[in-house]
């Protein structure tokens, strides 16, 4: 199987998706948007996952190519397949499906927890504990799509993730980081890192090694379910 990734910036990879890509013998490509290489055609991919950025999915001017993504997303949802987003990832899937994207009240940066919605997806209320610390780095928010089902919430921003038609997931926090990967964002986004109820300092965001594993094997069994699905 294929799974194509979208990708906005040069340090934010698919950290823990790729090993757990190469352990399941997956095909990995990539669209550099940063670079604007070109989209996949139809039957280049099976699975596609769009990663996160710093940038806002209303920032077209300074980023021409979040048009042809948006579109791009817009088209494979309605083809029926397989869409992962996480962070900027899940703004643009609600934003190809007709819902707002928006500054959330707070900045939400560092481990904190969320909780699983009551009437969430049945398989991923399997796979997530009723509640988990996990990694966030945002400021803006989505509000739910139409026929979507909310997946998880958080003190500091109501909406952490959708379900629509059960192929499609977006989530607003990060399961896939692993602490090179968190290096690299806080080396390359650090100046996002100020005083707040919801900003955590680099040391504290560093200081505990299995939080780490703890989410990774989370989105192992989360890609496990979400490929499955048919």
């Amino acid at each position: 199987m294929r799974l194509h990734y979208l990708q906005h910036v040069p340090f934010e990879g698919l950290a823990s998706i790729e090993t757990w890509a190469r352990k399941s013998n997956v095909v990995i490509t990539c669209t550099r948007l940063f670079q604007d290489e070109p989209l996949p055609a139809d039957d280049e991919f099976d699975w596609l996952v769009v990663m996160g950025g710093p940038m806002s999915i209303h920032d077209e001017i300074m980023y021409p190519w979040l048009a042809r993504e948006k579109t791009f997303i817009r088209k494979t949802i309605e083809q029926g397949r397989h869409v992962l987003g996480i962070c900027l990832g899940a703004q643009l899937i609600a934003d190809a499906l007709g819902a707002r994207v928006s500054v959330n009240d707070q900045k939400e940066i560092g481990w904190f927890p969320i909780q699983v919605a009551d009437g969430a997806d049945q398989g991923l209320r399997k796979i997530l504990p009723g509640q988990l610390e996990v990694v966030h780095w945002h400021g803006e928010t989505f509000e739910l799509p139409t026929g979507s089902t909310l997946l998880a919430t958080s003190t500091a921003c109501r909406h952490q993730g959708f379900v629509y038609k059960d192929k499609v997931i977006g989530l607003q926090f990060h399961l896939e980081t692993t602490r090179q990967s968190l290096e690299a964002l806080i080396a390359h986004c650090g100046d996002e890192i100020v005083s707040g109820q919801f900003i955590q300092q680099p040391a504290a965001m560093l200081e505990d090694e299995s939080r780490f594993e703890k989410i990774n094997q989370v989105m192992d069994q989360l890609l496990d379910e979400w490929t499955s699905r048919s």
